[in-house]
Formats: C-alpha cells, structure tokens, sequence
C-alpha cells in the first residue's frame, strides 16, 4: 500500500496543529492555576539562542500552512506574528487548520513532482515535492511541535509524552 502526498501532510499537519492548540490549553491553564504572569510563558525559551513559545507556534503554523501551499499552490493565510496571548495563538491555529484541512485531495495531485524551491536557504535550495516533505517540512514541522512542548514542560506545565503524540480519535 502506498501513502499519498495528501495522506502525508494534510492529516498530519492537521493533527500536530491539534496538538499545540492542546498543549496551549494546558498552558493557559498552568497561568490561571498558579497566578503566572502570561507574558513568562509566552516569551520563555529553552537557550538564549532559540525562539521563545510565541515564535516556535508562529514557526509551527508557517511550516504547515507554507508546506501545504508549496505543494499544493493553493494560496495561504498571511499572519503577521503579532499575537501576544494564548488566545491569539490558539486563533492563529485555528486558522492554520481550517486552511490545511481546505485542501483537497485532488489539489496535493502531483504534488510528489512538483518542484520547490526555497530562495530563503543561501544560495537556494531546490526540491522534488516528495524529498520537501519528507527531508525538510515534516522534519522542520515536528522540530517546533516539540519545542513547543519542551519550553512548556521545562516551566512547569504538566505535560507528557502522550500530550506530545496526541489524541488518536
């Protein structure tokens, strides 16, 4: 049986977006429980050199919402990355999920070929649709899903793995 490139990013994309907005609930409720300025969470880091909870959500819903419109060429939504609340990040999930899961099936056909380019790596970096997904956005996508989960639970939100992997409903 082989995989579809629909089957390999828009359920997946979709599912690891439900994943977040799950893991910001927890948050949300981590801030409200124990009189946590919100501010503390929403700008705590892992190093000094990485992106703080904000940016790695930001980063989450590019990598998917720009993946899918690499392959798909179905225009996405632009967001700003001005959210500096948990409810303006679960927004700006939700609204990357109601762009992922408004992909057809019939629009991710070809989309194995077709060719994408990524002027923003120096020099450019030029892929088949295929070896994007699998060597680069679904690596790049999983790699904030876990920093996300990694700051959260490195400040005290109690979290675990099977809040990491996610409902399998």
């Amino acid at each position: 049986m082989s995989v579809s490139m629909y089957q390999a990013t828009i359920p997946v994309f979709a599912r690891g977006l439900r994943v977040v907005s799950s893991l910001l609930e927890k948050a949300q409720a981590h801030v409200e429980q124990d009189g946590i300025v919100p501010d503390i969470l929403l700008s705590a880091q892992l190093a000094p050199d990485m992106l703080n909870l904000t940016a790695q959500v930001q980063r989450v819903s590019d990598t998917a919402k720009l993946s899918v419109q690499r392959l798909s060429t179905i225009a996405a939504p632009k967001f700003e990355d001005n959210e500096t609340s948990f409810e303006q990040l679960q927004q700006r999930i939700a609204d990357t999920l109601a762009y992922v899961e408004g992909v057809s099936a019939g629009q991710m056909a070809g989309s194995a070929q077709r060719e994408v380019v990524l002027n923003w790596i120096d020099g450019g970096k030029t892929f088949a649709g295929d070896d994007y997904l699998l060597g680069f956005a679904l690596p790049n996508f999983y790699f904030h899903v876990s920093m996300v989960h990694a700051i959260l639970r490195n400040n005290g939100v109690t979290i675990g793995k099977l809040d990491y992997l996610g409902s399998y409903d």
